[in-house]
């Protein structure tokens, strides 16, 4: 007994040393008890009389009072401003007093308005951080209501987006930056599970569209905000990905092209050996085929038949010759050249032929381009192995296209030569500059042409693509450097 009435003792000396007011009153505003600054001597006046009466001369109760809210909870309540300037005796917290579920009594507090201002102000300056700090960031914030409404709308979000920040807060709706129905699929995948959780949906991406009307690809944080368990807005944290996107795909085709230039040089050393091995015995074979229908009297069908071996021997040399070009093992003469003046010559030896014939030639040539350092030869001979195969492709008839220009960085020379012909299926493009590989029927080429064509462009440090659709034609697009890079020749000691 003793232990509780020293503890009672105890509170009753904390009530008395707490220097701000605290009121107990019933929930009809009767003062049941008082302590605090300026109560001490006006206990015995306030208790049993209305607190809005005793403590700040009204009639009725004060505006705000968190009493009220208390009775409608149930839960303590800090109130959400200081009341009319009339209300001298600011009630601003209030927590019930309860015999089991009961509300018996209710307890008002105010504090000590120096106390409070630096609470306040604290409480500003902390608000305008957090506002600067998702305004200034890097990645977009778009907050909204769940009307739509946009409440936070970012300089990273403007910039990406195209709108000006007041223009979204004030015009724009949440649906209005989405394409489609993606809006609402945000908020479905917002609400699942499958996301990163309930409410939260982690590195998606999805497509916004721009005030221009460009379609813009973006990697999407997002969460729900709730209040009361309550759904009130969802805020998101987005980056643009057009950069990230064009640089994979950069990177990407030049993995590619460095497979294909691996792919080549093994080939290349693989054909080199293969055509020595060959060029000894073909010649063996040729001589002896020449020497027996020159020196011995043989009869006309046998004749033939040594005709036919001299024939293939014959060919098989100039497919060695060939093996021997694609590896490389002819000394290069690298010297600046007109590339407009390369196509003209070689289109001037072939167009006579009579494969020509029904053939339309254009030429866009873009006048006054820069001279390209090249080896001339290889460089008419790969005009002329593509010229050859787009006439041989149209078998004759349509129209051949031949275009040249200066990239948009005037570090290239871009050479385009298209043709109407029945097009490479897309399964096949990518096996075009293999060597030995070709669509053609057997016998009449040996696949040799467009790796060859590969290889000498590579070689100068340039750069081979093919465009084809099916029925449409198919276009090579050629581009060459300007400056020389790393390319052997009598000029830098190779």
């Amino acid at each position: 007994m003793r232990i509780t009435d020293a503890r009672k003792e105890w509170l009753l000396a904390a009530l008395d040393a707490f220097q701000d007011r605290i009121l107990v009153v019933s929930p009809t505003y009767e003062i049941l008890a008082t302590s605090g600054r300026g109560l001490e001597r006006r206990e015995k006046d306030v208790v049993g009389k209305r607190c809005y009466e005793a403590m700040n001369d009204r009639s009725v109760p004060c505006e705000n009072c968190p009493l009220h809210e208390v009775l409608r909870t149930g839960k303590p309540t800090l109130r959400g401003d200081q009341g009319s300037p009339e209300e001298r005796t600011a009630c601003l917290y209030c927590y019930p007093v309860r015999s089991g579920t009961k509300i018996d009594a209710l307890v008002l507090m105010d504090f000590d308005v120096p106390v409070l201002a630096g609470l306040e102000e604290k409480l500003r300056r902390s608000n305008a951080f957090l506002r600067n700090l998702i305004l200034s960031a890097l990645d977009g914030v778009i907050a909204a209501d769940k009307t739509g409404k946009i409440l936070i709308f970012n300089d990273a979000a403007a910039e990406i987006c195209g709108y000006t920040v007041d223009e979204a807060l004030n015009r724009l709706d949440i649906r209005d930056i989405y394409p489609g129905e993606d809006a609402r699929q945000v908020m479905e995948k917002l609400r699942s599970e499958d996301y990163g959780g309930a409410g939260k949906l982690k590195s998606y991406q999805v497509n916004l569209l721009g005030k221009n009307g460009d379609t813009i690809p973006i990697s999407l944080n997002a969460a729900i905000i709730y209040e009361d368990r309550r759904e009130v807005a969802t805020i998101g944290f987005f980056r643009d990905l057009r950069e990230t996107l064009r640089m994979k795909e950069a990177l990407e085709k030049t993995q590619i092209q460095l497979l294909q230039s691996e792919k080549m040089a093994s080939l290349g050393k693989l054909a080199a050996g293969v055509a020595h091995q060959l060029n000894n015995p073909l010649g063996g074979i040729t001589l002896f085929t020449k020497l027996v229908m020159e020196e011995y009297d043989i009869e006309d069908k046998a004749r033939e038949d040594l005709q036919r071996i001299l024939k293939d021997a014959e060919r098989c040399r100039d497919t060695v010759k060939e093996l021997l070009e694609f590896a490389r093992q002819t000394r290069q003469e690298m010297r600046p050249h007109d590339v407009n003046q390369a196509l003209s010559r070689t289109l001037f030896l072939l167009e006579n032929q009579a494969i020509f014939q029904n053939i339309e030639i254009e030429k866009d040539l873009a006048p006054a381009l820069p001279p390209v350092p090249a080896d001339i030869q290889q460089l008419n001979h790969m005009f002329m192995n593509i010229i050859l195969n787009a006439v041989e492709a149209m078998e004759g008839r349509g129209s051949l296209r031949l275009r040249t220009a200066l990239s948009r960085e005037h570090d290239q020379v871009i050479i385009e030569i298209s043709d109407t012909g029945p097009g490479i299926p897309e399964d096949v493009v990518p096996r075009i500059f293999e060597p030995f590989f070709t669509t053609k029927e057997e016998g009449k080429g040996t696949g040799l042409g467009l790796s060859l064509v590969y290889g000498i462009v590579e070689d100068h440090g340039g750069h081979i693509t093919a465009e084809s659709k099916v029925g449409e034609g198919t276009t090579f697009i050629i581009e060459l450097p300007l400056t020389r890079q790393e390319m052997g020749g009598p000029d830098d000691g190779a």
